[in-house]
């Protein structure tokens, strides 16, 4: 390999020559390890001598060489390791398996890891029909605890207070969300989001109460229960497990079981008694977010729709992948 130009585009031309193997080595763990939770070479920002060792070294040179062979195809690269049998097994695992390979290093079954804090967002967005899907465009800034950025005395104008945004700029998807490094959006930081001031190849995931009190209580996260409570009685049905039905399927895309129907049709019926001997806590439920709501439904009704919907939001199935 002889590259001439030493700047910027000799760089480029070494990066990516073909008897370079590196790049596509690491371009093509960094995408396996979105998918599957893990990388072939786990520590995916270390290839050195004090990385780990790939677990699979003929299937990542392959695919190494396929990506360069194919023009670098990065949607053709996606598509074949989605489509492969590997990724589409279940992630059930029986007792053998979990003996002999219990983290999984030899892809015995499908992959299963929580969600990004990311996709959390924008998956409750989604299934409200409410996540904006317009590309591009300034940053934004959604729901956040007030008076954050005083707290931190900058002398920057700019930065002194958090200026919400309004109407549907607050539901562009978490890609365009405002980072201020010295203050990230707290919802993305409790899920292991980092505040941008490094980079990041592969996120730390924990699992902490603060996650399940975002889940119930961000402002973003209770509007979004609250509007598919809404889709519950306009898109559901008129049947009651019919409507628990159309929320299960749009949060965690799949039918509920019929056990898991009778926790929720309890829930429903201990919530509608709750709201009907305190309806100004239902009123209050309701006015949590920007979006309007429609009166046209009933308030104690849509109110226990909510609670479930929200509910099911905590589901596990709702933000791992599985």
């Amino acid at each position: 390999m002889c590259i001439r130009d030493r700047n910027r585009l000799g760089l480029a031309q070494w990066l990516f020559h073909p008897d370079h193997p590196l790049t596509a080595r690491v371009a093509v763990n960094r995408y396996w390890q979105m998918l599957f939770g893990r990388g072939l070479v786990e520590t995916t920002h270390d290839f050195g001598s004090q990385g780990a060792l790939p677990t699979h070294p003929r299937l990542l040179d392959w695919l190494a060489v396929d990506f360069i062979e194919n023009g670098w195809d990065l949607r053709k690269l996606l598509k074949m390791m989605v489509m492969a049998a590997t990724y589409r097994q279940s992630a059930d695992r029986s007792e053998h398996q979990l003996s002999i390979d219990p983290n999984n290093l030899l892809l015995s079954s499908g992959p299963t890891y929580r969600w990004p804090a990311e996709i959390i967002r924008d998956n409750a967005l989604a299934a409200s029909d409410l996540l904006n899907p317009k590309v591009g465009g300034r940053s934004v800034k959604p729901y956040q605890p007030p008076d954050l950025w005083k707290d931190l005395n900058e002398f920057s104008g700019y930065l002194n207070t958090y200026q919400q945004d309004t109407g549907q700029e607050l539901y562009r998807r978490s890609l365009y969300t405002f980072i201020r490094r010295t203050s990230p959006p707290p919802a993305m930081t409790t899920f292991d989001a980092p505040n941008r001031a490094l980079c990041v190849v592969k996120r730390e995931r924990t699992n902490t109460p603060l996650q399940a009190l975002v889940l119930m209580n961000d402002p973003q996260l209770v509007e979004a229960a609250r509007v598919i409570a809404i889709h519950m009685q306009q898109k559901g049905g008129y049947q009651l497990v019919d409507q628990l039905q159309y929320a299960f399927r749009r949060l965690t895309g799949r039918s509920a079981t019929p056990a898991e129907l009778d926790i929720l049709t309890n829930q429903y019926e201990e919530s509608t008694k709750r709201f009907l001997s305190d309806p100004d806590a239902a009123t209050k439920l309701l006015e949590v977010g920007d979006y309007p709501h429609d009166d046209a439904f009933d308030q104690t009704n849509t109110a226990a729709l909510t609670v479930v919907a929200n509910a099911i939001m905590n589901f596990d199935e709702t933000y791992m992948k599985r």
